[in-house]
């Protein structure tokens, strides 16, 4: 199936997807949408983005579809590896004094890579000091996508996505192979992360506070005023001092009004004022 993008369709898209995900999809980008939603029309018996467009009214599940297949579920293990080193090295022990259960948050999750490596993290550094952590650590995993959310709660994996970041002494001690290569994630890693679909346009309020939130990569596809929105927003949700970490190429403005930067070497994080 192959369909044709007018300029009118393109920015309506535009306008429907900033509206219903924050995300913005700039000029010039209109051959994502024919990579991306042509198994979507094919399966929606639509031969063109504006019949898509219309049929979005009313229709829930199908925004939700749309959403999910332009989204970018880029992921893999201990991605970047300094905000691992990070948690591992300095938030850990500081957080461990606090002598209470601790309460982590990872914002666009994806299939679960970034929110199992955390819990990864903190098995490793219970078997290293026993007895430095209160009981009952909590990680909170969201994303807009229910789909990849139902891949993150299974934790079963294949070795490609294993391969991606995964170290291999981590990978023998917490999966167990399955058939046609698949891997899945010891039950001890799992009991730790609780997976929620959010968008995260929507409010905060049910989710809590947390000491350290992890929302890497997510503030990059969206406009400068949602993500000033964003920050203020995260900085509500975070403990009296508690840790904010963003991608390692982000850079977003007015950070200093509610954030001040901890240089880590290589890398920076943000500690709510």
């Amino acid at each position: 199936m192959t369909f044709q993008i007018t300029a009118n369709e393109y920015r309506r898209f535009q306008d429907m997807l900033e509206q219903s995900s924050g995300i913005v999809l700039g000029d010039g980008k209109d051959y994502l949408l024919s990579s991306r939603l042509k198994q979507l029309l094919a399966q929606q018996q639509l031969g063109s983005i504006t019949a898509l467009l219309d049929s979005l009214d009313g229709d829930q599940r199908l925004q939700e579809k749309v959403i999910e297949a332009m989204a970018t579920h880029e992921t893999q293990w201990f991605r970047d590896d300094s905000p691992y080193r990070v948690f591992r090295e300095r938030l850990l022990p500081e957080l461990a004094a606090l002598r209470r259960p601790l309460r982590l948050w990872s914002a666009a999750c994806s299939s679960g890579q970034e929110p199992y490596s955390l819990s990864i993290e903190i098995e490793e550094f219970r078997q290293r000091s026993p007895g430095r952590l209160a009981v009952g650590e909590q990680i909170l995993a969201t994303d807009i996508s229910q789909a990849v959310l139902t891949q993150a709660k299974d934790g079963v994996y294949p070795s490609l996505a294993m391969t991606r970041g995964m170290p291999e002494p981590y990978w023998r001690q917490y999966f167990q192979p399955l058939a046609e290569g698949r891997w899945r994630l010891d039950s001890r890693i799992k009991q730790r992360v609780e997976f929620r679909q959010h968008n995260l346009q929507h409010g905060f309020d049910g989710l809590g506070r947390f000491d350290v939130i992890y929302c890497r990569n997510v503030l990059i596809y969206f406009a400068a005023k949602l993500q000033l929105d964003l920050i203020k927003r995260l900085h509500g949700s975070l403990n009296p001092q508690g840790y904010l970490v963003l991608g390692v190429s982000e850079q977003v403005q007015n950070l200093r009004e509610y954030f001040e930067t901890v240089p880590c070497h290589p890398g920076v994080i943000y500690r709510a004022r």
